[in-house]
């Protein structure tokens, strides 16, 4: 049996009802945790169906899956890989001469005005490269602690995405599309294979930074999968999920014997409608109930080793970038199927100075830690740790203040680093000319990148459809080609 003897759509009934059930019985459980809608098995006493009750259960693959679990560290705002990642010495040489008009001669860019009077000008980096390991990986002196890991990476030039605006190449990055309302990846990853969590959702969204990604929840929405599937934004300190404790004043018993009678008048529509939906609405709070005692166990780093917490520079009950890491490990490690942290401030037009200077800081320490623990706890084996942005940067300067510059968006030669199962780590894929503005190696576009994860997962991506407004819709639309060259 495979993925392709399963449809999916009629398993899950869920989309004409839910919002107004939840709306009216949300008794301190979770409106998050409800949508998650993750209890495992069926309940004692409730009707039997030949359908699964649970649709995140785990399901299936079309061959042997190399990775389980996904986390993706998504740097909101596009890092600059010409100061980190891609070296270019003849950029530095050529530093405050003007762009070649062959460069830029047609192209558009979101700041930087190519017929002015004052034209763009190349811009090396300011910081000093060196290079690491057997795979020989150039880093910047920005990231030292992910150059101590470059062996166990797979380093990814030259991508290229399809809008330079920040909102729609999120989208692109995490949809597939540059318009809103397509699902995003981790929704089709667990609509696709269930996750093998009973008490977490399969799909959690981690945020730190000074604010959030553009394009916000649109960027872990579900779109037009069954809403199951969306991811479950989590806090880094406190409660991990707002409204998940019993509600002031009302006593534990209490709460027990309204969830009770709320099960038990469910299981009288059940029984007078056969509608299977029913029985995921109780699978659902039975769910969010175990999540009142699986949250905070989750987010307890106090059974974690003090080498632990000073390896991600973990603050305890102080959110960060290192805290998310830390509970994403935490996180696979429970069965999530997919996790996805988002550090804000990547947005460097005016000053490629200072503030890239503090964000590499924010992430450099942490983001390594997370591919050393995952190795360490055994997870890395089946685990695909992916770091990036929305697109790149310009190797011409932009200049915004008097006596500072940074860099403009581009989306021709971008850089991602790939680490864990099913991969030839310490491996270069694709390439860049010699001032770091167009690829030069094989074309790699986002959805070569989708296929490619999926591929990993043990899924076709032609193969993962959905039916909607008459199409069949997929994550790498009518595109996308798993990237050979870097599988192991």
């Amino acid at each position: 049996m495979n993925l392709d003897d399963f449809n999916l759509e009629d398993q899950i009934l869920l989309q004409q009802t839910r919002r107004h059930f939840f709306d009216r019985c949300g008794v301190g459980v979770g409106r998050a945790a409800l949508a998650a809608l993750l209890a495992g098995g069926k309940l004692s006493g409730a009707a039997t169906s030949d359908k699964p009750l649970n649709p995140m259960a785990p399901k299936p693959t079309h061959f042997p899956a190399k990775v389980k679990n996904v986390i993706f560290l998504f740097m909101a705002g596009a890092p600059s890989q010409l100061d980190m990642f891609d070296y270019k010495p003849k950029l530095k040489q050529f530093d405050g001469t003007v762009a070649p008009d062959e460069l830029i001669k047609g192209k558009r860019f979101a700041f930087m005005d190519t017929f002015a009077k004052n034209p763009p000008k190349l811009l090396g980096t300011k910081r000093e490269f060196k290079q690491y390991g057997k795979s020989g990986f150039w880093f910047s002196s920005l990231m030292p602690h992910m150059a101590g890991v470059a062996d166990d990476l797979t380093m990814i030039h030259g991508i290229s995405a399809e809008n330079f605006n920040h909102a729609p190449a999120k989208c692109y990055m995490n949809t597939g599309s540059i318009r809103f309302g397509r699902p995003s990846v981790g929704s089709w990853v667990t609509y696709g294979i269930g996750s093998e969590s009973s008490d977490l959702p399969g799909f959690v969204v981690l945020q730190s930074g000074p604010r959030g990604p553009r394009g916000g929840a649109a960027l872990w929405s579900s779109g037009f999968l069954p809403t199951a599937y969306q991811g479950v934004p989590f806090r880094s300190g406190g409660d991990p999920i707002l409204d998940l404790s019993t509600p002031r004043g009302i006593p534990h018993g209490t709460q027990e014997q309204t969830l009770a009678a709320v099960r038990d008048l469910n299981r009288i529509k059940l029984e007078a409608t056969g509608d299977d939906e029913i029985n995921t609405r109780i699978a659902a709070y039975e769910m969010a109930y175990r999540m009142q005692t699986s949250g905070p166990d989750l987010i307890d780093f106090s059974k974690e080793s003090k080498e632990t917490l000073d390896m991600y520079g973990v603050e305890p009950g102080k959110p960060s970038f290192a805290n998310n890491c830390l509970l994403a490990a935490r996180l696979v490690e429970r069965g999530v199927r997919f996790v996805q942290l988002y550090h804000a401030d990547w947005d460097h037009h005016a000053d490629i100075g200072e503030p890239l200077d503090q964000v590499t800081k924010e992430v450099d320490k942490p983001s390594a830690a997370l591919i050393k623990d995952l190795k360490r706890r055994g997870l890395l084996d089946n685990t695909l740790v992916i770091w990036g942005g929305e697109f790149g940067r310009t190797p011409m300067s932009e200049a915004r203040d008097a006596g500072k510059v940074g860099r403009n968006h581009h989306i021709d030669a971008f850089t991602m680093l790939w680490a864990g199962a099913g991969l030839k780590p310490g491996t270069k894929i694709g390439d860049t000319d010699d001032l770091g503005f167009s690829r030069t190696g094989e074309p790699i576009d986002v959805h070569d990148l989708h296929a490619t994860l999926l591929h990993l997962m043990g899924v076709e991506h032609t193969k993962l459809t959905f039916n909607f407004q008459g199409r069949a819709f997929r994550l790498t639309d009518t595109a996308g080609s798993v990237i050979k060259s870097m599988l192991a």
